[in-house]
């Protein structure tokens, strides 16, 4: 990665621009280009120049647009080019909203996809283009019953909270007849990312507070995860202790350097999930979130310190890591240090003080998901797929333990 750092108008705030490259299937370097700094959507006017785009597909998000301020930002910029908008969609990417915004991408050329929202925006556009060029139906695609082949138009991602991190991410989430698929494919990673702290101003405090532990989730797990690098250990290490630092000050007293600590963390934390991907925290979130409507970053954290607690106490009978369950150690031993705690217990408090802090409830408890029939069914509808990337094999008694919070008691 080639990083350049240049100083913005505020001398107290850095600017970053990156340039990263991911490895295609066909060997040639996909490239991204990421502008992290505060007014960096300013910048768009003349990336669009430089390539000369005329035509815009635009996924926008409409309650985003106008009250983060890009409106008035970009519609000066929209005013001289060809936009097709596509808006109305539902939170959450459903295959229906993908399959008209493919119909509304297909009816003209378009020199490029700009996505400018949370996740779903993002995740649709990455969706919609390269579904676009392909000739085998959308819901085959999204199951993976056919797989993508080729690269679709050039996207813009602008996302307008500090948590999702998928300007970050070669995959894609979508619901399919009420399943959740997850579409993986190096070609997703949007081609530019432009991260803006100035969009983020105006998000509520639930919401920053519900995204920034969304990331400050992602980068945790990430540390313990099977499928951890060093290169997405060192993401994670720097995102978690960015959020763990401003969160609480993003939410209650903004400022300047929190909103773009955020910002850094929520991108970190994207580009350590795009090679580590997420573990058992996520792994029983989903439902947590589809059962009783918790938002997505307060359900992950919920389970988070049961989670460390318990893969602390892997050992080589039920370790999932190929490296050994003392290797798992020493990265849970990572996060001590970040918490600033000498031993598991108290960094499980930690966590808890640090949810508290931000306003979240820290256990399902405290949320009022207590029976034992509850959790019982939260238990069986754990994600298989990203409980194989935890370091340690859970029973579903394990999990039950996790979600009453016995294993933390312990």
């Amino acid at each position: 990665m080639n990083q350049t750092t240049t100083e913005s108008n505020d001398s107290s705030l850095d600017c970053f621009l990156f340039e990263e490259f991911i490895a295609q299937p066909d060997s040639k370097n996909h490239s991204q280009q990421v502008y992290l700094f505060e007014n960096a959507l300013r910048q768009l006017d003349s990336i669009l120049k430089k390539r000369s785009v005329r035509r815009i597909f635009l996924v926008l998000d409409e309650m985003a647009w106008r009250s983060s301020g890009a409106d008035e930002i970009l519609d000066p910029v929209f005013a001289t080019r060809q936009v097709t908008r596509f808006t109305k969609f539902e939170p959450n990417p459903k295959i229906e909203d993908v399959e008209r915004g493919i119909a509304e991408f297909r009816r003209q050329e378009h020199d490029l996809i700009i996505a400018l929202g949370g996740g779903t925006a993002i995740d649709l556009a990455k969706m919609i283009g390269a579904f676009s060029c392909q000739q085998e139906p959308a819901r085959e695609l999204a199951t993976g019953a056919a797989s993508l082949r080729g690269l679709g138009p050039a996207l813009v991602a602008i996302p307008t909270t500090s948590g999702t991190g998928s300007e970050a991410t070669h995959f894609a989430v979508v619901y399919v007849d009420g399943q959740k698929y997850s579409v993986a494919e190096p070609s997703l990673l949007p081609d530019i990312a432009m991260i803006d702290p100035f969009l983020t101003w105006s998000l509520p405090p639930a919401i920053t507070s519900t995204t920034g532990l969304d990331a400050f989730c992602q980068a945790m797990e990430s540390i313990w995860a099977v499928g951890a690098t060093e290169e997405s250990i060192g993401y994670a290490t720097e995102a978690v202790v960015l959020a763990y630092k401003n969160l609480p000050q993003a939410i209650h007293d903004s400022t300047p350097e929190s909103r773009l600590a955020m910002c850094r963390a929520s991108h970190l934390a994207g580009k350590a999930i795009n090679i580590g991907k997420t573990t058992l925290p996520h792994a029983i979130s989903y439902a947590i979130t589809s059962e009783y409507g918790i938002p997505h970053g307060a359900a992950v954290a919920m389970t988070l310190s049961g989670a460390l607690a318990f893969n602390m106490g892997v050992t080589e009978k039920d370790c999932l890591h190929p490296r050994g369950s003392t290797h798992v150690k020493k990265q849970l031993k990572k996060i001590l240090d970040l918490l600033g705690v000498a031993d598991v217990q108290s960094a499980c408090l930690a966590i808890r003080e640090f949810m508290n802090r931000v306003g979240s409830p820290g256990t399902l408890e405290e949320a009022g998901i207590e029976t034992e029939e509850e959790l019982k069914h939260l238990a069986a509808c754990v994600n298989l797929e990203r409980m194989s990337n935890n370091p340690r094999t859970a029973s579903p008694e394990n999990l039950l333990e996790i979600l009453n919070g016995e294993i933390f008691r312990n």
